[in-house]
């Protein structure tokens, strides 16, 4: 499967991250990896499968990363019906605002017609759990649900 994993990171924890998930899963298939502040939105292609990791800064907003992205998301409405997309996120329960950079662009996606493949699954700075000890399983499950989805496509 043709995978592109695109990030939005502040300091760099959403990058690491997206590298960990490119290592487990690029044994099977073909994976790139992109900061989403180098990815336009006219490049998504329904022949492959995103899976965005990023973190959420400041109230609620896209890391800085990020932040381009959701601009010209915004500024060139694209039509992503046929995409289809997982979505992980960072972020920390001690804030009010917790994961909301990984809802919004969410809402974004989604907005522009992309389907969201299984949950979007968040993880918490505060908790126990390591952030690659559940965005492994997850980027496996999502590519399993986009193995169905996109079948010979893929």
């Amino acid at each position: 499967m043709n995978i592109v994993i695109l990030y939005g990171t502040e300091t760099g924890n959403a990058e690491m991250l997206a590298e960990d998930i490119q290592a487990d899963l690029q044994v099977d298939h073909a994976v790139e990896v992109a900061n989403l502040s180098d990815f336009d939105p006219g490049d998504f292609d329904p022949a492959r499968l995103y899976l965005i990791v990023s973190s959420t800064y400041g109230d609620g907003e896209l890391p800085a990363s990020a932040q381009p992205f959701g601009a010209a998301m915004r500024a060139q409405a694209p039509d992503l019906s046929g995409v289809s997309f997982g979505l992980f996120g960072l972020g920390d329960s001690e804030y009010e605002t917790f994961n909301q950079g990984s809802l919004h662009l969410q809402e974004l996606m989604e907005g522009a017609g992309a389907t969201l493949l299984g949950e979007r699954v968040v993880h918490d700075a505060s908790g126990s759990d390591l952030a690659e000890d559940l965005a492994l399983p997850w980027a496996r499950e999502i590519v399993a649900l986009a193995g169905t989805r996109l079948g010979a496509a893929a």
